[in-house]
């Protein structure tokens, strides 16, 4: 099987909040700015946007993000239609929805990026769902993660324990998936020098005392392995935490006097001037926000004349609802001439500084100027060196059962097959051909007559839609007769053939060997052997195999694997189960899953003697030596294949223990029952049985098989017809 071109495989890096304010955007811009100086392009992503500390119109980061890096992330799922598909128990649909975000941001136009940075969801009040769904995000996008925190370095346990609990639902800050941590808006370190360049990506990273940190893995032994670093150390900064006065007016609801220079002047300091003017001229210095009750002429004539004097004050607000006579306006033109902003509110002045020590700390959307100097000043606190070092490394690449699922559609989409369905009156099938048709998965076929297709579709509520095909088998299966005794000469005569393509899984086989339809999908009501049999017969297999055999895609919560062959072959021998072997790998590989193939046995390695695992020893070396491109080994038992700590323990020179993808048992009787364990015990989604080895592609179902299941394996039906 020609695997179809894939997805080119991009990181993806997850950045994850430890609270609000923590300044996760910061250091998403920040992370991006960094990993573009060390050569390495990086694209962003936010899934979802949160209203609450969005506010309204369009989301901030990922319009900070393309205006001051020039990337074009694509717009997030509104905070409404994730509630609701959380409520509606479609966590599936979301899922897939966030990976076809993904590949948008990790391709553009003009270019493919190597990284794509996702800004997790910050836990708060309202959204008690975020650290779930950053969990899930995680295994969807096979990403790993960097923890975004804040603290004091005075107070290292309460550090500790805050990313030792966020880290817990990813496995811990010694799991594979976690990176390490980027410390935003730390107190407890120097101020940094102030400078009119910025400085250089990577040139101020900051080194914690040896005795921090020493406290530090006191409190969380885990801290100090060499899985979990300290990426970035970003002190606080008060020159980067400025708003706008613009922004100030907007938080606050401030009506303008005298809007003049509020795009441009920054707030440095508020001031709230009670006193008279005589006894508080000290504050009136450059940047400061003048608070005072709009009664107050003389605050206001001192604020005109230090202005007219050349202190650019960043505004005056006036409070308490009071403004300023005409006669008073007229003497202060020339100072607000300059570009002095004036604005007024109703609450008292003490009510307004509190309103003001409670604005976020966040960049507006349109703050450019704000979002690069932040950009600049995170990657400069960023240790580039290791993670260049990590990043070159790579990742074990794992296809997500989202991603997987979404992949699916979209290669069936782009396929755009006729597949066949003999049991076109089974109400499963009905409404499962129903969605395909709907949503361009396939050109469904449904065997069955027109007045029996309807009625299931009445009683279940189906809408059939347009270019859904319904073929009475009675009008047709005469057209078959001459051909079936042609394909099978000397083993059937015209009779015989009139007799047996009455069944429509043989008459939908006959027209998939015509090359009527491209693939033919059956199961929900016949056995195995009724919908492979004909195959057997008809199609029969393609010209590099000498058998056809059957894998499982199993959807684990963090990949995809493939079981092979849990449904066909009952006891095959070295060379079948090798054969078996290449063939399950190269459909994984067709499907996206790098694949490293485990000979499951009882024993691993040169531990076991015994007929059965002598069996699989030769089934690996045959395999090795017909596809010696394939990464695969055995025997090894399930355990050492799937779990790296035990792969490590006990085959430490194995390519493939403890990250295998494709699993191959040694008889039927294993593979269907590890299979149905898997699956149930586990409530692991199944999909297949896909034959594979025939001329053309013909797929059986599980007889329990939900909607879903059938809508799958038609998919899957008409990416194999694509090969």
């Amino acid at each position: 099987m020609t695997p179809l071109p894939n997805d080119r495989q991009v990181q993806t890096l997850l950045l994850v909040p430890t609270s609000v304010g923590a300044g996760l955007t910061s250091a998403c811009l920040g992370l991006i700015q960094a990993l573009d100086f060390i050569g390495m392009k990086a694209g962003f992503l936010k899934p979802f946007m949160q209203r609450e500390l969005n506010g309204s119109g369009p989301d901030r980061s990922s319009a900070l993000v393309a205006r001051a890096l020039g990337r074009t992330p694509p717009e997030p799922i509104t905070q409404e239609r994730l509630e609701r598909l959380l409520r509606e128990d479609q966590l599936d649909e979301l899922l897939e929805s966030v990976v076809e975000l993904h590949q948008q941001a990790a391709s553009t136009a003009d270019t493919t990026q190597d990284i794509v940075v996702v800004e997790g969801l910050v836990p708060t009040e309202h959204s008690t769902y975020a650290n779930q769904l950053n969990t899930q995000l995680a295994q969807a996008l096979n990403a790993r993660i960097i923890f975004v925190g804040s603290g004091d370095l005075a107070a290292p346990r309460e550090l500790a324990e805050q990313l030792d609990m966020h880290s817990r639902s990813f496995g811990g800050v010694s799991s594979t998936r976690t990176m390490g941590c980027i410390l935003m808006r730390m107190k407890g370190l120097p101020a940094p020098p102030a400078s009119e360049q910025p400085i250089a990506p990577g040139a101020a990273n900051v080194t914690l005392d040896a005795g921090l940190l020493e406290e530090l893995r006191r409190h969380s032994p885990a801290l100090a392995t060499d899985r979990f670093h300290l990426i970035g150390v970003v002190p606080f900064s008060d020159t980067l935490s400025v708003p706008r006065i613009k922004d100030v007016a907007e938080a606050l609801g401030a009506r303008w006097l005298n809007e003049g220079e509020a795009a441009s002047r920054r707030v440095l300091s508020t001031s709230l001037c009670g006193r008279s003017a005589a006894h508080a001229l000290k504050v009136f210095k450059p940047g400061s926000l003048i608070v005072t009750s709009g009664d107050r002429d003389d605050i206001v004539l001192a604020a005109a004349l230090m202005t007219m004097n050349g202190t650019p004050l960043a505004g005056v607000m006036l409070t308490n609802g009071y403004l300023p006579n005409d006669d008073m306006i007229d003497a202060c033109r020339p100072a607000l001439k300059t570009g002095l902003p004036v604005l007024a509110v109703d609450t008292d002045s003490f009510t307004t500084v509190q309103h003001l020590t409670q604005m976020s700390n966040e960049i507006p959307a349109d703050d450019l100027e704000r979002a690069e100097q932040v950009a600049h000043f995170v990657a400069a606190h960023i240790d580039l060196q290791w993670l260049k070092d990590h990043l070159s490394r790579g990742y074990i690449r794992r296809l997500s059962p989202s991603a997987f699922r979404h992949q699916l559609v979209k290669k069936a989409q782009q396929a755009h097959k006729r597949i066949v369905l003999p049991e076109g009156n089974e109400p499963r099938t009905v409404e499962a051909a129903a969605l395909c048709q709907r949503r361009g998965i396939a050109d469904c076929v449904l065997l069955a007559k027109r007045e029996e297709v309807e009625s299931v579709a009445r009683s279940r509520g189906i809408a059939l839609p347009e270019g859904l095909e319904i073929i009475d088998p009675e009008s047709i299966y005469h057209d078959y007769v001459a051909d079936m005794v042609e394909r099978r000469r000397g083993k059937i005569n015209e009779p015989m053939a009139e007799a047996q393509l009455q069944d429509t899984v043989v008459l939908g086989t006959m027209m998939l060997h015509r090359g009527e339809v491209d693939g033919l999908v059956s199961g929900a009501v016949h056995t195995t052997a009724n919908t492979v049999r004909p195959a057997f017969q008809l199609i029969k297999t393609a010209p590099d195999y000498q058998l056809v055999s059957s894998i499982f895609f199993m959807l684990l919560p963090e990949q995809v694997v493939v079981y092979g062959d849990c449904a066909v072959n009952p006891d095959p021998d070295a060379e079948a189960l090798a054969e078996i072997a290449i063939q399950s790998a190269r459909s994984a590989k067709a499907f996206g899953i790098e694949p490293k193939v485990a000979m499951i046995s009882y024993s691993t390695g040169e531990s076991g003697t015994g007929s059965d695992v002598d069996k699989v020893r030769e089934a690996t070396r045959i395999a090795r030596q017909r596809a010696p491109e394939l990464l695969i080994d055995g025997p090894l038992q399930y355990d050492a294949a799937a779990i790296e700590s035990v792969g490590r323990q006990k085959a430490p020179d194995s390519p493939v223990a403890g990250q295998a993808t494709v699993f191959v048992f040694p008889d039927l009787n294993t593979g269907n029952t590890t299979y149905k364990a898997v699956q149930r015990s586990a409530k692991v989604v199944s999909v297949g049985p896909m034959l594979q080895g025939l001329n053309k592609p013909v797929n059986d179902l599980s007889r329990g098989a939900l909607v879903d299941d059938i809508v799958y394996t038609i998919a899957l039906t008409a990416i194999q017809a694509a090969q």
